[in-house]
């Protein structure tokens, strides 16, 4: 039977096509939990005890918890990860016709494996925004075409002789356009009639009348939108003894839902929450994948500006530097997922940190500050792990390979938090469809859950010396 915990998590992912409907399905889960939603245009009231999420550009969300014990100076426990994947994006003009076919003009968002989204059954999804009220509103709105309306098809073998000897090679410009139609069929279309796309417009009109079908909408209505190109086929359990997950977007779904989950299974604790001095908070950002540097990423304030206005809020009065001694007491766990050594390219793993399946949480180190743990946060979260029995392991990169990075070293130098990095192994990362073990779900869980719980007493018996 399958892991219950990874197969939650599917149902996550396989309704979280973009970011923004992984935002909405977090939200979705804070909500019917008992989460009050603030917006950060308006002044908040909160309470010690108080459970409270709040969003930004409709594809970033942080959730956070306040312990009844909650003073001035008392700082945050969170994880945090990321609501983005690397796909091919619509371009802001994206109708092309050619040899006969309408296409769709794209930009590839993030360090895709483009080879693995040809001759694969594609369709869209995203924000549009949409007149409503007779033009009075404008409604920013959800949208998923859950069929393939879309392919990028290969070059067949007999006119890419040589393709298996010396390899696939993708121009992104100019090979990774999907098909939508073609000419003909479109113009003869039920649904485009009169309405036929033509020189100068910005998107086919097969493709508007789509988005409008499916949003209840007149196709003038439709303003602007932000669309993926998304898979349409959904994330499975698979493997002879269903130990793997086989899914898009593990990078990083996977970690938001542990994370998001795990804060949820706390604050459900009515004791726990009535004796912690501590604020727990799940995190979940946006463009992760293209560096962070957005209003609704990891390189910008949201966070700390959350941090700063609860503080604020439930200070025991005026106090010199409670922003600063709850950034000192805080900590972060930056979730985002690890490389599983591959069996097939061994070598590209340092012979003593090769991580593997169903053996626990990978922590990740680099001297280089690609990662943000150091040997006190890398102590405090594996002996998190020690005190429950949940397994553990280590990543260092070759010296001769580069280091990714994360959000990490971002917001610990961003605002002076306490950082480990962490995450789930996986193999195919960045690939349409990626593969983690089902039992590495649910240890990430149980691990984040301890975090959650265990933490601040540890953290207590650390003696400082700064």
């Amino acid at each position: 039977m399958a892991n219950p915990v990874a197969q939650e998590m599917l149902d996550f992912i396989n309704k979280s096509w973009t970011q923004f409907h992984a935002t909405h399905e977090a939200c979705k889960r804070f909500e019917a939990n008992g989460f009050t939603r603030l917006t950060e245009r308006q002044e908040w009231t909160l309470e010690p005890g108080g459970k409270y999420f709040v969003t930004r550009n409709q594809s970033a969300v942080v959730a956070f918890v306040v312990g009844k014990k909650f003073t001035t100076g008392s700082g945050f426990n969170v994880v945090a990860a990321h609501t983005d994947s690397p796909c091919p994006k619509l371009k802001p003009i994206s109708a092309s016709t050619k040899g006969g076919f309408l296409r769709v003009g794209v930009q590839t968002y993030g360090g895709g494996l483009w080879h693995t989204w040809f001759d694969r059954d594609l369709s869209v999804a995203g924000r549009v925004l949409v007149r409503r009220c007779g033009g009075a509103v404008i409604s920013h709105e959800l949208v998923r075409i859950n069929r393939p309306i879309m392919r990028i098809p290969t070059l067949a073998i007999h006119l890419d002789r040589n393709v298996n000897s010396e390899g696939f090679k993708c121009n992104p410009e100019s090979h990774l356009a999907p098909v939508l139609a073609t000419q003909i069929k479109s113009a003869l279309g039920e649904e485009e009639k009169s309405k036929d796309s033509k020189d100068g417009e910005r998107h086919h009109a097969i493709l508007i009348n789509l988005l409008a079908k499916e949003l209840g909408c007149a196709p003038e209505d439709i303003c602007d939108f932000e669309l993926n190109v998304c898979d349409t086929q959904d994330g499975v359990i698979g493997g002879a003894q269903n130990e793997f997950v086989y899914c898009g977007r593990l990078d990083n779904l996977c970690m938001s839902f542990c994370s998001m989950k795990a804060l949820i299974e706390v604050a459900s604790n009515a004791e726990k929450v009535a004796e912690s001095a501590s604020g727990w908070m799940c995190a979940l950002f946006d463009n992760e994948e293209v560096g962070s540097n957005s209003v609704q990423g990891a390189g910008s304030p949201m966070m700390f500006e959350i941090m700063k206005r609860t503080t604020a809020i439930l200070q025991d009065g005026p106090s010199e530097g409670a922003v600063e001694r709850m950034l000192r007491n805080s900590f972060m766990v930056s979730a985002d997922m690890a490389h599983c050594l591959h069996p097939n390219y061994m070598e590209k793993h340092e012979e003593k940190h090769q991580p593997k399946m169903h053996a626990g949480l990978v922590v990740k180190h680099n001297c280089n500050q690609r990662y943000a743990t150091t040997s006190v946060t890398n102590f405090l979260f594996r002996e998190v792990a020690v005190r429950k029995g949940i397994p553990i392991q280590d990543f260092v990169v070759r010296n001769d390979m580069g280091c990714g990075s994360t959000i990490g070293p971002i917001l610990a130098s961003g605002i002076g938090i306490r950082t480990v990095d962490v995450g789930v192994p996986q193999l195919s990362m960045h690939s349409i469809r990626e593969m983690c073990g089902t039992e590495d779900v649910d240890i990430a869980y149980q691990h984040f859950c301890a975090f959650y719980y265990d933490f601040e007493a540890l953290d207590a018996t650390l003696a400082v010396d700064e």
